[in-house]
């Protein structure tokens, strides 16, 4: 049987707070989004940015690592799979679908609330360049409650 991955990493700015729920089962679940750029150049030499914006979810440990240190403009380096569910709109009864990043580690790169530099990983411990390191468990129990967030442009931290 051939070997798949899905892995993705991003480097990335907050676009807004992060939401914070309890899924069915009482997982704490934070939910985010993260803009990345990309720089092109044309034909002529002229430079435009191009804005992609990626919506994540992390579960346990981490999402209480992004409720306690993570702020709009916040930047992070994340690691996570790529994940899509769906469910049955309850007002239209369409199906609607959700493409995701379930964070399953992050760094924290730059100042945010508070913070004296350190993070506690999932087992309790302390690590220093605030570094989070969480689990995917949970992540079955997402539900309807997150739905499709709209992103204000003028959200963009940079």
């Amino acid at each position: 049987m051939a070997k798949c991955v899905n892995k993705a990493l991003l480097l990335g700015y907050v676009g807004k707070a992060p939401e914070i729920r309890s899924t069915g089962g009482g997982t704490l679940a934070a939910t985010l989004s993260l803009a990345t750029s990309d720089r092109q150049e044309d034909r002529q030499g002229n430079t435009t940015e191009k804005t992609e914006w990626h919506n994540l979810v992390a579960y346990g440990r981490t999402a209480e690592i992004v409720r306690d240190y993570v702020n709009k403009g916040t930047q992070l380096f994340i690691q996570g799979k790529i994940q899509t569910r769906s469910w049955d709109d309850k007002e239209s009864g369409q199906k609607r679908y959700r493409t995701e990043i379930v964070v399953f580690d992050l760094t924290l790169l730059n100042g945010s609330g508070g913070g004296n530099g350190r993070s506690t990983d999932i087992h309790g411990q302390s690590e220093s360049g605030r570094r989070a390191t969480g689990s995917a468990r949970g992540e079955s129990e997402m539900d309807t409650q997150f739905g499709d967030a709209e992103l204000d442009p003028s959200e963009i931290p940079f």
